[in-house]
């Protein structure tokens, strides 16, 4: 079994108007976007600052990444990964959104938003803990991983994400707490699996996560 996370990293949206400006990375793909009325930056010294952009609601935009390699490749998802040993799921979190696009998030700001369980041939493949935050520090680059883009919640593209995130995603990105079960059929590898049924319990409580 695999136990993994992701974590949803949240924003007010950019102004409308703004002129925006970007370049390419290394990889010759656009790694950041610059506005012409930026607000102003935490101090350089001042490491432990978080800015708190945005409440969770549909108006804001989610940060998502395009994997680049491994299970789901070429498909959406939010920033993960698989728990180290002796990593807690929030630790994971951390250091996956971090390595994937180069943001610091503060462990006591994520949100424990779902427990989501994946079955393949009814055999539990993964459970994947789900994260949301407002709270974070840097601006988004590009990884070996992923390529990251901030993408308005309500243009989220569930036609080019795994089959069942358009069930639970769109709950969690208005700060709703779900448990879901999913189950696959006709693996390995799962994301070439049919998937074939789900249970979803909403309004979940997780305070002790």
């Amino acid at each position: 079994m695999i136990e993994a996370t992701l974590c949803f990293v949240l924003r007010e949206s950019e102004p409308a108007g703004t002129a925006e400006t970007t370049e390419p990375d290394k990889y010759g793909e656009i790694a950041e976007t610059a506005t012409t009325d930026t607000p102003a930056e935490p101090s350089e010294t001042d490491n432990t600052s978080y800015p708190q952009p945005a409440t969770t609601d549909s108006s804001g935009d989610v940060l998502l990444i395009e994997k680049r390699r491994g299970l789901g490749e070429g498909w959406y998802n939010g920033p993960g990964g698989k728990l180290e040993p002796g990593e807690t799921p929030r630790e994971c979190a951390v250091r996956e959104t971090r390595e994937e696009v180069g943001l610091e998030t503060d462990p006591d700001a994520l949100e424990y938003a779902g427990e989501l369980t994946f079955l393949l041939d009814e055999e539990v493949h993964t459970v994947c803990h789900v994260f949301r935050t407002t709270e974070f520090a840097g601006e988004p680059r590009p990884s070996d991983e992923a390529r990251p883009e901030w993408v308005p919640v309500e243009e989220v593209p569930y036609d080019q994400m795994w089959e069942d995130d358009r069930l639970w995603l769109p709950g969690v990105l208005e700060g709703d707490t779900v448990a879901g079960e999913f189950h696959f059929a006709g693996g390995p590898p799962l994301d070439e699996a049919a998937f074939v049924d789900h249970e979803l319990e909403w309004g979940v409580s997780f305070e002790s996560r």
